[in-house]
């Protein structure tokens, strides 16, 4: 511990509870290491404030002191941006104490959430009034509302209902000096100059400490209906999703793998199967909903909708869920992707996005690029083809040592991926953020302008460097100081 922390820590014991300050060192390693085992950060201390006032109390010490610190919830990050550094330099700041919903309001459509009320506690207390979130993701019963505001989360309901940045409707949190930024109100119109809170949504806790958000509700589901779809290709997809977004409103979720990806689900995931019972290229799994039961069922509505595409030449098989249980094993299969290809052995993940027109042809030429590139190889990408984000991923070799992947291969492919994504006009991160394992990347292929831009904002919400170290971008060397 240095002596600045020793100094922090000595001014906040009296001023926190017994809880928030953590220094054994066996209950604060599960927090060391991030999602994908890549990064492994090392601190002596995790605070664990059970307020904004604890936070301030925080920030304040930690700007008096020149201690980092880093902000972590459900440690659910795909690119190491909850893990500290490896020097010990920074605190580790977990808001999992702060996790109450101070309101919800299914009436207003509205709910001010802490930032570690975890995701799947949120829509559970909202559907409890008639009401839901409409964000998921695979981490919802871990990850947190302010990770999830601090990264833009998207996840499978982005389709229809948008990504984070559409459904935080007010933030909280809590700048570099300790003063709070209140903004929770959920005005409809506020033209008071540079919009704060979207600033702070998606800025990965390198301006402020989210410490909560007033977040968009909308009517819970009165019906719903699941189906899994066997498709030729990519373009068929995009084709089936466009002929049936012309049909109806009622698409929440359209997600595309393919047949290795589900392959891989059912190796690893015990008690899966195949949803159809022929071999197909890739699939494509279908959600509709309602909010009432006025009108045709969306298992019914699909069923029409897929018995033309099929009869036109769009699918090649189809199968609606016959139960809740049969639509949530389909989804099982889903949500486990990201968890059943790491079990395959070392890749590279890449969470990118091209415009939507783009991406069956994308799809399939950077798989072919990136074989032909790094012989052995197997690349394919799954996830949200509507909206043009998918996770693409380059598994290495059998056989390959994963150091000497990660440490001499890897960054090569994901130089080659990173370049393809740029050229289709696409961006080297959709909803994961930059964290630390982008950020040599974004600086590569991010114009001076926006660099520029990204460091001077910085500098100016956080001129000491304190607010999660070595996560998105960093000060300019001659930033100057205020």
């Amino acid at each position: 511990m240095t002596p600045a922390q020793t100094r922090m820590l000595d001014a906040l014991s009296s001023r926190l509870d017994a809880k928030a300050i953590v220094t054994d060192a066996a209950d604060i390693a599960p927090w060391l290491v991030d999602w994908r085992d890549r990064y492994h950060g090392r601190t002596p201390a995790l605070l664990a404030p059970a307020s904004t006032a604890d936070v301030v109390a925080i920030v304040q010490a930690a700007s008096e002191f020149g201690v980092p610190l880093v902000p972590q919830g459900g440690n659910t990050s795909m690119v190491g941006g909850a893990t500290p550094p490896s020097d010990g330099t920074a605190l580790l700041l977990s808001m999992r104490r702060m996790a109450r919903i101070r309101s919800l309001d299914a009436d207003a459509g509205l709910a001010v959430a802490e930032a570690g009320v975890i995701l799947a506690n949120l829509d559970a207390a909202a559907q409890g009034q008639g009401a839901r979130f409409p964000l998921t993701l695979g981490a919802r019963g871990t990850a947190t509302i302010g990770g999830l505001v601090s990264t833009n989360a998207g996840g499978t309901q982005v389709l229809r209902f948008g990504t984070m940045r559409g459904l935080v409707a007010g933030v909280e949190a809590v700048f570099a000096d300790g003063s709070v930024h209140d903004g929770l109100s959920a005005l409809k119109k506020d033209n008071r100059g540079y919009d704060l809170d979207q600033l702070l949504i998606g800025s990965e806790g390198t301006l402020a400490i989210i410490t909560a958000a007033t977040l968009r509700l909308v009517p819970g589901i009165a019906a719903r209906g699941v189906a899994w779809v066997g498709v030729d290709s990519p373009a068929s997809a995009l084709r089936l999703l466009r002929r049936l977004q012309a049909a109806t409103e009622t698409i929440e979720s359209f997600e595309l793998l393919p047949a290795e990806s589900l392959a891989a689900a059912i190796a690893h995931v015990p008690a899966t199967r195949a949803p159809l019972t022929g071999e197909h290229p890739w699939h494509v799994l279908i959600e509709a909903t309602a909010a009432t039961i006025d009108g045709e069922a969306p298992a019914a509505l699909l069923e029409r909708l897929l018995g033309g595409a099929l009869a036109d030449g769009l699918a090649a098989d189809a199968v609606i869920a016959a139960s809740e249980a049969q639509g949530e094993a389909f989804w099982r299969i889903r949500d486990s992707l990201s968890a059943s290809e790491r079990a395959l052995g070392p890749a590279t993940q890449h969470d990118i996005s091209v415009p939507v027109d783009a991406m069956p042809r994308f799809m399939i030429e950077a798989s072919a690029a990136c074989e032909a590139r790094f012989p052995g190889t197997r690349a394919s990408g799954f996830g949200h083809l509507g909206d043009g984000n998918v996770h693409f991923h380059v598994r290495a070799a059998p056989g390959t040592d994963p150091a000497r992947w990660y440490g001499e291969d890897a960054p090569v492919v994901t130089r080659f991926v990173d370049d393809l994504v740029v050229a289709a006009g696409g961006s080297i991160s959709a909803e994961h953020g930059i964290g630390q394992m982008k950020r040599a990347e974004l600086k590569r292929l991010s114009s001076p302008a926006r660099m520029m831009a990204l460091r001077r904002i910085k500098a100016a919400f956080d001129p000491l460097g304190i607010l999660n170290p070595g996560k998105l971008v960093a000060l300019a060397p001659d930033a100057p100081a205020p």
